[in-house]
């Protein structure tokens, strides 16, 4: 399951951590705010960008921004979708020049194509391909390729299979093949223990928050929508429950969904639609088979890409054994950034080409 790359240090800054606390109240801290923000906060356009037609008709749903500079592709992680690079777009269209493609890929966000669970880095790489050549033509902008965990991997494939021409650079986020490996035998048990179902998106958004997949309370309120849907039941249907993730399998988070709360708070909340509930877009659980062929030997063909490219990960820690001899044969530069330098260049980050731009990140699917 893919953490959001739009975690920072700034939300700290802002006392995201914190309830709010208000002095007019004699200092009695209010509930936070829950709901949902549009995507036209952060994006200029959105779209669905059609390919094929008839029966063998795919469509895609992407969001856009900037009208010169070069092309920014923004690739998701596993279970996410293009609006979880909702922040990230707002923050860089402000200070740099560019143009944003983020796409929602194939089994996920909006989404809707024939074969939605087939997940191979082979089709979702080409799915990207004739995406970025369906919107901006056969010759496209200079584009600079950046994905986040599985769309990392997708953006390596593009990349490796020369499937555009016109790629600048390549801008990797938590894609190390050693680390992803070893947890994948854990995943199945994650997305098990995860809530099946809410009772409204701003309970998805909450407990996106309180669980820690998403560590930025803005970008949650923005990306829950991409990654929940709502469900009518038909009469004499029944809701699944919702329950909480048990304690053992979101470690460090005690504060989390109290049961009596999900369901009695929710019930007067969304009392005008009792027969509504929110689930996931996308079973990740299926796509098991897929999971392998993300991440094995992704280390070696990402330092095999002939053109710039950047590793962003969360610690040297994760460096896997190719990326090490790699480092040692001097096929790319470490530059290790502290928190403190790192909270810093946030606030003025540089161009993604940039080989010297830091970031965070989460382990993600």
């Amino acid at each position: 399951m893919a953490s959001d790359p739009n975690a920072s240090s700034e939300a700290e800054d802002s006392g995201m951590w914190e309830e709010n606390f208000d002095t007019e109240n004699h200092g009695v801290s209010t509930k936070r705010d829950y709901s949902p923000v549009s995507w036209s906060e952060y994006f200029e356009v959105m779209d669905d960008v059609v390919i094929g037609s008839g029966e063998t008709k795919d469509v895609f749903r992407v969001y856009k921004s900037g009208q010169d500079g070069p092309l920014l592709v923004l690739l998701h992680g596993g279970g996410h979708s293009a609006l979880s690079w909702a922040v990230f777009t707002a923050a860089m269209t402000s200070r740099v020049t560019c143009r944003v493609l983020a796409m929602d890929l194939r089994g996920h966000g909006a989404t809707q194509v024939r074969h939605s669970d087939d997940l191979s880095t082979q089709t979702m790489s080409r799915d990207v391909a004739n995406v970025v050549r369906a919107t901006f033509g056969e010759t496209p902008p200079p584009a600079v390729l950046v994905g986040h965990n599985m769309g990392g991997a997708v953006a390596v494939h593009v990349v490796s299979a020369a499937l555009l021409q016109t790629v600048l650079a390549l801008v990797t986020i938590d894609v190390v093949e050693g680390s992803a490996m070893e947890v994948l035998h854990s995943m199945q048990n994650f997305l098990k223990g995860r809530p099946k179902s809410f009772k409204s998106i701003e309970h998805a958004i909450e407990w996106s928050v309180k669980s820690g997949q998403i560590r930025n309370l803005e970008s949650a309120k923005v990306s829950m929508v991409g990654q929940v849907r709502r469900c009518d039941l038909e009469e004499g249907d029944s809701a699944e429950p919702v329950t909480p993730v048990p304690e053992s399998s979101v470690e460090g988070h005690e504060e989390f969904y109290d049961l009596n709360y999900v369901t009695d708070k929710a019930e007067s909340s969304t009392s005008a639609e009792p027969c509504s509930v929110y689930s996931w877009r996308i079973d990740l659980s299926k796509a098991e088979k897929y999971w392998d062929g993300w991440f094995r030997g992704i280390s070696n063909l990402f330092l095999s890409c002939n053109v710039p490219k950047l590793l962003l990960l969360a610690g040297i820690d994760r460096l896997d054994r190719d990326l090490t001899i790699g480092q040692m044969q001097g096929k790319f530069m470490m530059q290790v950034a502290d928190a403190l330098k790192q909270k810093k260049t946030l606030k003025r980050p540089k161009p993604p080409e940039d080989p010297q731009h830091p970031s965070h990140s989460s382990r993600t699917l």
